[in-house]
């Protein structure tokens, strides 16, 4: 099976530069060139070097490149220039970005959903709600996180690694740095799993924890790992056959994106409604942010899914929205300040050590009883 790529694979705070509010609402096209021109060049080098064997190898795509070499930039020659690239840099994390998103469903069809049955899209659903859920509670409660934070290392975990962080972002109104750090764990974690899972694949064959073959392997590694990219890595070091299914697996994940999204901003709605009526205030209508990018993505994998579009614009539209995700990565690292990753501390470190462990092993009881149940 052709693979496909990753998955849209990964404010300053103290020395954040933001533009007055009216500048926001009139930027034109020389405005926003400066900034547009350094994410694109970023971009490109990130997209560049993703390509080189050895970070291939290891599951590091150009986007996780990308924002690497914008962090680079951000704390050494971008505040310098901070005025005149800003409203270019801002244009790129958010336009761009959710243009990124609505393409991406070029890469997937409702046929994959056909492809790993029944039993895939159940773990699949089971490991995306329980592994936010957990984050979300361990995060807030035991941790003493910032809700934010921790929603958004639980979206990066659950679903699609730094494409998920990013997607999440506008729903939960996420912080720059808040979006670095969790970008951050999908690196640390998604590029161990690289090495974990074929010991795991051995290790299976004398326990027989999990059913035998590569194919159940691979909706295993599929349901939890972090980065499709880190997904490829992993699985093919087992066989072909694992890594097709593997894939397909994440991609059905990957799908499950678009009603994430949906039920996080309703909740998040009726949370603050319920909020603002514990405190006596005033009731007013709480505002659904409803994430329009999310149905645009669902609907590109509806048109895809039809066959009618040709595989030359195909690949063009691909190749366009890894530039447009690389971008959106670079422009990221460029808004975050070192000093916010040392603030953050260890707490999200921690909670994406649990999380890790819960994919691992929680993931193998999964699947194998959704597997047994399922036949």
């Amino acid at each position: 099976m052709k693979e496909k790529a990753a998955c849209l694979e990964s404010p300053l705070p103290a020395v954040a530069v933001r533009r007055p509010r009216h500048t926001q609402t009139n930027e034109g096209p020389r405005t926003l060139l400066p900034g547009l021109v350094l994410s694109v060049v970023l971009a490109v080098a990130g997209i560049g070097i993703g390509k080189i064997a050895w970070f291939s190898g290891h599951g590091l795509s150009g986007l996780t490149v990308a924002i690497v070499l914008g962090m680079l930039a951000g704390n050494t020659i971008y505040p310098r220039i901070a005025h005149s690239s800003g409203p270019g840099v801002h244009f790129s994390r958010q336009t761009l970005l959710r243009a990124g998103v609505v393409l991406f469903g070029l890469r997937l069809t409702l046929q994959d959903i056909g492809h790993v049955g029944v039993a895939a899209v159940l773990v699949d659903a089971l490991m995306l709600s329980s592994t936010f859920l957990l984050s979300w509670l361990l995060g807030t409660r035991l941790f003493k996180m910032e809700r934010n934070t921790a929603m958004l290392v639980g979206a990066g975990s659950a679903i699609c690694g730094a494409a998920a962080v990013m997607a999440t972002e506008p729903v939960v109104r996420g912080r720059a740095e808040e979006v670095t750090v969790a970008v951050s764990t999908v690196v640390v974690f998604g590029t161990l799993s690289i090495f974990l899972y074929p010991l795991l694949y051995k290790l299976n064959l004398h326990w027989g924890f999990l059913p035998a073959g590569a194919n159940a392997f691979g909706i295993y590694a599929g349901s939890t790992i972090h980065e499709v990219a880190q997904v490829v890595a992993a699985a093919r070091s087992v066989s072909p056959d694992a890594a097709n299914t593997a894939v397909i697996t994440k991609m059905v994940r990957v799908i499950m994106l678009a009603p994430f999204l949906v039920g996080l901003s309703a909740w998040l709605a009726r949370d603050a409604a319920r909020r603002q009526a514990g405190t006596g205030a005033r009731s007013t209508k709480a505002r659904l942010a409803i994430p329009w990018f999310a149905f645009g993505f669902l609907g590109v994998v509806i048109l895809n899914s039809l066959g009618i579009l040709p595989q030359r614009m195909l690949d063009m539209a691909t190749g366009l929205d890894t530039l447009l995700l690389a971008m959106a990565m670079a422009s990221l690292g460029l808004s975050t300040h070192r000093s916010a990753l040392k603030k953050a501390g260890i707490k999200p470190l921690l909670l994406a050590t649990v999380l890790f462990c819960w994919l691992v092993a929680g993931g193998a009881v999964v699947n194998s009883t959704v597997m047994h149940w399922v036949r």
